[in-house]
């Protein structure tokens, strides 16, 4: 290589090296570019909701009850056991009138009746014999009445004596007096009009809840045949012991519970305040204020009591499925216009399946009882989902 060819060599690499360096100075000069903020990177964390919306269809579907949250101390509540029955004048038993055979049957159990609706017949001697005696009696009133006709025609005419005519009128008053008697014995009887059966009349309405009556069946007299009561004129008979007695007044709030968990609202109607020597317990008679559909007539209940007599009302008393956990809360779901909404709430003591409340809710809150357990689940979930 000739020394002209180094040269030119030679100068090429110095050019390139010298672009190289300039190159990698601008990379160095360069500014850096802005660094990644943090909520560009990560969002920021959405606020948990507390609110469940929930239908009036959707609120009947799950089958949630709301009731107010109870005032008072938690030893006001009074648990006993009690009894469904139909109030006295809604309920009857319905016997045979006189002795005999059935002939016919009208009703059968579940039927619905009116008052004064007849369920069957009795075909009956006796039945006869009372409608021979209301027509004897008959009779003779119109004999009587005859007579003193008679003898009044002849007292004005100076024939009979005053005394004849006062004697006319004493039979017919005897006369009048054994119809009315006989009378009364058919229709206490309820002799039919051909005054060979005697009718099994209801007098009242509502549905056949037993029917003893079979067909050709020869019965005594006043023995039970029908039973018939008003589904929805109920009472229920709580025994409370003798100690928590003296505390309940008429008026007091109270929770019927079912043996399904269904809490039906009620009201004391009485408290005899008298211990039973039998069964060492005072009767307490309540009377449901709402749900009675839903009770029927020998059902058994627990009744939650609570008693205003002794006890401090500045406290608030919530059933225990009412209570429940979201996340390190203790909540209780308030009823809102569009559903439910989580409120946070400090329990005290808990006692008989009631929670007493040390702040939080107010008393008189309406709020979720049974199946409360299922707002927190759709609350959880709705809050799983938005993760």
């Amino acid at each position: 290589m000739t020394d002209r060819n180094r040269l030119y060599t030679g100068a090429a690499i110095g050019l390139v090296a010298a672009a190289a360096l300039g190159f990698g100075a601008a990379r160095l000069t360069q500014p850096a570019p802005p660094a990644p903020t943090p909520t560009s990177e990560v969002a920021a964390p959405a606020k948990p909701t507390t609110a469940v919306a929930m239908t009036p269809q959707a609120l009947s579907a799950s089958q949630i009850t709301v009731a107010p949250a109870a005032s008072g101390e938690l030893d006001a509540a009074i648990l006993a056991s009690a009894t469904v029955a139909s109030t006295p004048d809604a309920e009857a038993v319905l016997t045979a009138r006189a002795p005999g055979t059935v002939t016919r049957i009208f009703a059968r159990i579940g039927d619905p009746v009116r008052a004064g609706q007849t369920l069957a017949l009795v075909e009956s001697r006796d039945a006869s014999q009372i409608a021979a005696d209301r027509a004897s009696a008959s009779a003779r009133v119109t004999l009587a009445g005859r007579q003193l006709a008679r003898e009044r025609t002849l007292l004005n005419q100076g024939v009979s004596p005053r005394a004849d005519f006062e004697t006319a009128q004493a039979n017919l008053a005897v006369a009048q007096a054994d119809a009315r008697r006989a009378s009364a014995a058919a229709g206490a009887a309820r002799v039919s009009g051909d005054g060979r059966s005697v009718a099994v009349v209801s007098p009242v309405s509502g549905r056949v809840t037993s029917a003893a009556a079979n067909l050709g069946q020869f019965v005594a007299a006043e023995s039970e045949l029908f039973r018939v009561a008003d589904p929805t004129r109920l009472q229920i008979t709580a025994s409370v012991p003798p100690a928590d007695a003296g505390r309940v007044r008429t008026g007091d709030r109270v929770e019927l519970i079912t043996n399904d968990g269904r809490t039906i609202e009620g009201r004391v109607r009485a408290a005899t305040g008298v211990v039973d020597p039998q069964s060492r317990t005072a009767t307490v008679v309540v009377t449901p204020t709402a749900g009675t559909s839903t009770l029927s007539p020998g059902q058994l209940v627990q009744a939650r009591i609570l008693a205003s007599g002794g006890a401090a009302k500045n406290g608030v008393m919530v059933p225990q499925d009412a209570v429940q956990t979201l996340g390190q809360q203790t909540v209780v779901f308030v009823r809102t216009r569009t559903g439910f909404k989580a409120q946070p709430v400090q329990i005290g003591s808990r006692s008989g399946g009631m929670v007493a409340l040390v702040d939080g809710l107010a008393a008189g809150t309406p709020i979720a009882t049974v199946n409360a357990f299922l707002l927190k689940a759709e609350l959880e979930k709705n809050q799983g989902g938005e993760e």
